[in-house]
């Protein structure tokens, strides 16, 4: 299998594209960590089994409702439970860490789970910025971002081993590696996982597209930024070793329940949830009880309005009529669903539903 097989996707039953999975290992009011981190097992268990594609840990940093601050960790556990799907990060957030500790830590990974891991890099802190000055050991923060290009081809080289001689680092090596295939008597194999970019604006849109590399764009955040950058993306792109055509995944907040209004109170209550992180409140995804209770101000209800206005919630039916209306306008080439809600249960069950929209294959 070549890099360009692994990154490309086959939607399978009815589906328009590929379907996969974001995970945030969301902790509800009440639950645990412990709860949480089951719950993702059980999700992946179930992605595997239906046919979705991907299924990706984004990295997120000192929010209490969301359990995912060490992907590669989560990613290890996950791959002890899986045995086919494509594990990886949506994504490791690269200024935060230096290339070499992903180099190696991705390299650990690709050798739990040969051939089925991804690496998805994203250039922003995830988190706030006196957070970000906490993982870095600086406050010059912008610094980092503006250091990506320089940061990735580092990593890339680093996944490759292929410094040039005289570089600095052309005798650093990130092991598990390449460089175990080419020691004497060495049989490690060569492969490395593809790299993918992360964005939900214009910068990693033109970047991926000029590197040829595989692009994924933050819809579930950004949906007003979504076809510009996926323009963008496609204009900017350049052939390369990777991809000989450019290959866009969106990722979309879909929540699907039996009963359509337990589907609005469960996204009222994760909208609540992120009125508290922009206001600096972050706290466990609250119940929908507490979300029902609670006194919007006009403020918040605007905000609240326009961030549901981008979550396709409802019946199956109808979360499977909005994903196909999203490709249709979006012409993304993979749809990769995350579902927020306070119930581990409900996410499960929601994953489950719209993979029987779509007549997705059971294993």
């Amino acid at each position: 299998m070549n890099e360009t097989d692994e990154i490309r996707g086959r939607a399978q039953g009815t589906a328009p594209a590929p379907l996969s999975v974001l995970d945030l290992v969301t902790v509800g009011a009440g639950r645990t960590a412990t709860e949480a981190l089951r719950t993702s097992v059980e999700i992946s268990r179930l992605a595997e089994s239906r046919g979705y594609h991907r299924y990706w840990v984004a990295e997120h940093h000192s929010m209490p409702g969301v359990a995912s601050s060490s992907p590669a960790v989560i990613l290890a556990h996950l791959a002890a439970h899986t045995t086919r799907i494509r594990l990886g990060s949506g994504g490791v957030m690269l200024p935060n860490h230096a290339p070499l500790v992903i180099a190696e830590q991705f390299g650990t990974l690709e050798a739990l789970a040969p051939g089925r891991v991804d690496l998805g890099l994203g250039r922003a802190p995830g988190t706030d910025g006196a957070t970000a000055a906490a993982l870095r050991r600086t406050d010059r923060l912008n610094e980092g971002a503006d250091d990506f290009p320089e940061q990735l081809a580092e990593l890339t080289r680093f996944l490759d081993d292929d410094f040039p001689s005289g570089h600095r680092y052309a005798r650093i090596h990130a092991v598990p590696g390449p460089i175990q295939s080419t020691s004497p008597g060495g049989v490690q194999s060569p492969h490395r996982p593809p790299v993918w970019l992360l964005g939900s604006s214009g910068f990693s849109a033109r970047l991926a597209g000029s590197l040829g590399l595989p692009f994924a764009f933050a819809h579930h955040f950004s949906a007003q930024n979504t076809i510009p950058a996926l323009d963008l993306y496609r204009q900017s792109f350049r052939p390369s070793a990777v991809l000989d055509a450019p290959y866009a995944l969106i990722c979309v907040s879909a929540l699907a329940t039996d009963d359509e209004r337990e589907a609005r109170r469960q996204v009222l209550a994760a909208a609540l949830n992120m009125v508290r992180l922009r206001t600096g409140r972050p706290g466990l995804v609250p119940t929908p009880e507490e979300a029902e209770a609670y006194e919007f101000s006009p403020m918040e209800r605007e905000f609240i309005d326009t961030w549901n206005s981008n979550v396709i919630h409802g019946t199956a039916d109808e979360v499977r009529s909005g994903l196909d209306d999203l490709q249709k306008r979006t012409g993304a080439d993979e749809l990769m669903l995350t579902s927020h809600a306070h119930s581990g249960d409900l996410r499960l069950r929601s994953y489950e539903l719209i993979a029987d929209a779509y007549g997705l294959p059971r294993a």
